[in-house]
């Protein structure tokens, strides 16, 4: 039976709701199934008050042990490095991480605050926030680019904001039942198995995307048209399979006509949420987008591009939803 310890920092619970809505497999299933001892969860945990605080303690000193350390949310060091920002039992929640992180046998980072700092990190990052190994993209963090757990790997890093339910359990299973290393990680410390093709695949307006067509407004983006040319969609860029696992098993951003954000990279919120900058592609001369489909230089792109915008077919411009 492998132990899970769950915390909670920088005033995020995104990723713990995202968790409690898992199908497969389920949190129950994780219980039941798996034989998960769930130590504490901000919304699970049983204990409260003063014998939690025993708990947190035991963990934290190594008494209890912790097979596998969750944390989402940002690390905040403000104000000064003391951390007392975010006190959570009666301790800046800094110094809960870095104890219970050295004592743990794996430390996992859920959502985009935990694993390079989020939203809170944007500058001018007044709390001082960071991820828990990572800084933005900066190797660091609050732990440092050598932390390593009890287990000998660095902080497994699942990122998104927030991260999708299943991609947290199945991890889980896979750590639980003593498979760390057939969990292979990219430069990022997040698993391949789920961060190596992007958003793009399988989205369901990739015809439009092939042929350059785009559409111009919100309205008609919940029917047709790509959405990456005007409206500053990041799926051709961002690694994630929201379009292959979906949300609620039903559907993702881009195919209610919602551009992706690209939350599971290291630059969200890209530009900083500068002004003119959400929502809409940013460009050089007006015409060519300044971020292209990775692994496409700007150049083969404009040519591809003209290429294909002139071999359109009719019934790339039209809407092909008709269920």
């Amino acid at each position: 039976m492998s132990s899970v310890l769950w915390f909670q920092g920088g005033a995020c619970s995104g990723n713990t709701m995202s968790f409690l809505n898992a199908e497969e497999p389920t949190v129950i299933d994780l219980i039941t199934d798996f034989g998960l001892d769930l130590i504490w969860h901000p919304s699970l945990g049983l204990a409260s008050g003063a014998p939690a605080r025993e708990l947190f303690w035991d963990c934290a000193r190594g008494v209890r042990p912790v097979d596998i350390f969750v944390f989402e949310g940002s690390v905040i060091r403000g104000p000064g490095g003391r951390g007392t920002y975010d006190v959570f039992a009666d301790r800046p929640m800094q110094e809960w991480v870095r104890d219970l992180a050295a004592h743990a046998r794996i430390v996992v980072a859920i959502g985009d605050c935990a694993s390079w700092g989020g939203l809170p990190a944007t500058a001018p990052n007044p709390s001082d926030s960071t991820g828990l190994q990572f800084h933005r993209r900066d190797p660091g963090g609050f732990l440092g680019s050598d932390f390593r757990s009890r287990a000998g790997l660095p902080v497994i890093n699942i990122a998104g904001c927030p991260a999708h339910p299943d991609w947290i359990t199945q991890i889980l299973v896979a750590l639980a039942t003593g498979r760390a290393a057939d969990i292979e990680l990219d430069e990022l410390h997040r698993p391949r198995t789920f961060f190596t093709s992007f958003t793009h695949t399988g989205c369901s307006r990739n015809q439009y995307f092939e042929y350059k067509q785009s559409t111009v407004s919100f309205g008609d983006g919940t029917r047709q048209g790509c959405l990456f040319y005007e409206f500053g969609c990041r799926g051709p860029m961002t690694h994630s399979p929201c379009n292959r696992i979906l949300w609620n098993r039903q559907s993702s951003k881009t195919r209610v006509g919602m551009p992706c954000i690209g939350c599971t990279e290291p630059e969200f919120p890209f530009f900083d949420l500068a002004p003119g900058t959400v929502f809409r592609t940013q460009k050089v001369a007006g015409v060519i987008p300044r971020e292209v489909p990775e692994g496409s230089g700007h150049l083969a792109y404009l040519a591809q591009a003209a290429a294909s915008r002139a071999a359109a077919p009719a019934w790339s411009k039209k809407d092909m939803f008709v269920v």
